[in-house]
This record gives structure tokens, C-alpha cells and sequence, in this order.
């Protein structure tokens, strides 16, 4: 994959913590950055794409036995035993 170097401006404390957790997980900062990053695109990826299918779901309806007649009154259901 291509890279582009881009210019960030971070607080330095922020930027101490960061350089403090890659060593930890054994990593530059660029690619923790990147790691967090792609990791964000994936999940608005998939919440776009969990919409899509959730908004066709609704349109497409579902089909509950009834083959579209309401077979139950409001009466009927409301009854008090």
C-alpha cells in the first residue's frame, strides 16, 4: 500500500503518552497511529454496511405467517382476562 507522510499537531503530553504506548505494544508511533486509523475506517465500513442491509431489511419487510391479513382485532387483543 502507497503511504503519505502527513503533519500532526498533538498536545506534547498526549504525544509522550503515545510514544510511551508504542514501545510498549512494540511499535513507532506512525504505526500505532496507522493501526488506530484503519481500525476506525473498518468500523464505519461496517456500521455503513449493517445500515444498508438493516434499511433493505425494512423495506423488503418480513413475512410473519399471516400472508398480510390481520387475523386478531384491537378488541380481541386488549381482552382482560
Amino acid at each position: 500500500m502507497e503511504t503519505q507522510n502527513i503533519t500532526l499537531s498533538i498536545p506534547k503530553e498526549v504525544l509522550l503518552k503515545v510514544k510511551l504506548l508504542a514501545v510498549k505494544r512494540h511499535t513507532s508511533v506512525s504505526g500505532l497511529l496507522t493501526q488506530t486509523l484503519e481500525r476506525l475506517v473498518r468500523q464505519d465500513d461496517a456500521y455503513v454496511h449493517a445500515r444498508q442491509r438493516h434499511l433493505q431489511w425494512l423495506e423488503r419487510g418480513t413475512d410473519l405467517g399471516t400472508g398480510g391479513r390481520i387475523l386478531t382485532g384491537r378488541d380481541e387483543l386488549h381482552e382482560r382476562a
